[in-house]
């Protein structure tokens, strides 16, 4: 019931969909505008990188009726460079941008399929402590358990 005149509002795009749900509640999204820049940065960085290519690589990996072998190297490579940047990131801190946000909350679930992707995640260490990490809190293990048809 947010809408100009006490209407619901609809909302689509799950990056968009979390900034809302995260300024409704209050909840892991920084009101401080530099902490919330730095949560921005990393969604934008799953909805625009991450999940398109790491979606990509799954769908000529594993999806394709044909394996493309250019395609297939190429969704690869790019999904072993994005592994790279937030092994890199996760260097020295327990969350993409300082605490828990929806960033985190976006990245997890791509992750989450690193074999499906080509992935050795003892190549990316801090990753690797980043997936224990996330998949460890009650509210994930909860989610992990729902069994989808």
């Amino acid at each position: 019931q947010d809408g100009p005149r006490g209407e619901p509002i609809s909302i689509f795009e799950s990056g968009a969909i979390l900034q809302y749900l995260g300024r409704k509640t209050g909840l892991f999204y920084p009101t401080d505008e530099q902490e919330r820049v730095e949560v921005e940065q990393w969604l934008m960085w799953q909805m625009g990188g991450l999940g398109p290519m790491l979606g990509q690589n799954h769908h000529f990996n594993r999806f394709a009726p044909e394996k493309i072998p250019y395609a297939i190297d190429r969704y690869v490579n790019e999904t072993k460079r994005l592994y790279g940047v937030l092994n890199k990131q996760l260097i020295g801190q327990k969350f993409v941008a300082g605490e828990y946000s929806i960033a985190d909350m976006a990245i997890l679930p791509w992750i989450l399929r690193y074999e499906w992707q080509g992935i050795q995640l003892e190549d990316y260490p801090y990753v690797q402590e980043y997936i224990v990490r996330l998949t460890a809190r009650p509210a994930i293990q909860k989610a992990l358990s729902i069994k989808v048809i």
